[in-house]
């Protein structure tokens, strides 16, 4: 299950948004990030594999799961970075990657952070005008991704880099959010 324990000065993140890998990448180097780690959650299969939760049948989410100090970055900072790094307007996955399993969703893990991601959700709304597809949902358990998913970026960057090109997320990014 999940890999980071939270303490009275950290706090624990988790979202989803297509490919964890991009996710992951994206958060990793943060100032107030403690660690990120892939893996799946949302579903009802205990202790799911990749092959599993690709092959739709566990309801997982391909996420990630960000332990961080909110002294040096706040919930609404994540929150913000995430908004950027999705589009919120496809209920059917993100960018290449179709189904259940890449499904944009902000897992709160507090009352705290259900109000502030229910309040950015609207924000977001109102700033492009239409409904948005990301769901907001109370967290269950955090299963961790295989050694292999983890810190795929840095581990293998050019087969990261040719993936998140072909698959056009940004460009995806750049129609919904401009240059950002």
């Amino acid at each position: 299950m999940t890999n980071a324990v939270k303490s009275s000065s950290t706090e624990i993140a988790i979202f989803s948004g297509g490919c964890f890998w991009c996710e992951e990448e994206t958060f990793m180097d943060l100032p107030g990030v403690i660690s990120v780690f892939s893996g799946y959650t949302g579903g009802h299969t205990k202790n799911p594999t990749y092959e599993q939760v690709s092959g739709e049948k566990t309801g997982h989410k391909e996420a990630v799961q960000i332990t961080f100090d909110p002294s040096k970055i706040t919930y609404d900072q994540l929150l913000e970075k995430y908004w950027y790094n999705v589009d919120p307007l496809n209920a059917k996955g993100q960018f290449c990657d179709i189904g259940d399993s890449y499904k944009a969703f902000i897992f709160y893990t507090t009352p705290a952070q259900q109000k502030q991601a229910e309040a950015s959700k609207e924000k977001i709304e109102v700033q492009l005008n239409e409904p948005v597809a990301v769901e907001i949902q109370a967290a269950t358990p955090f299963y961790l991704a295989e050694d292999y998913h983890q810190k795929y970026a840095e581990k293998n960057p050019i087969r990261y880099k040719s993936y998140r090109d072909n698959c056009g997320r940004d460009e995806r990014l750049q129609e919904v959010w401009g240059k950002k």
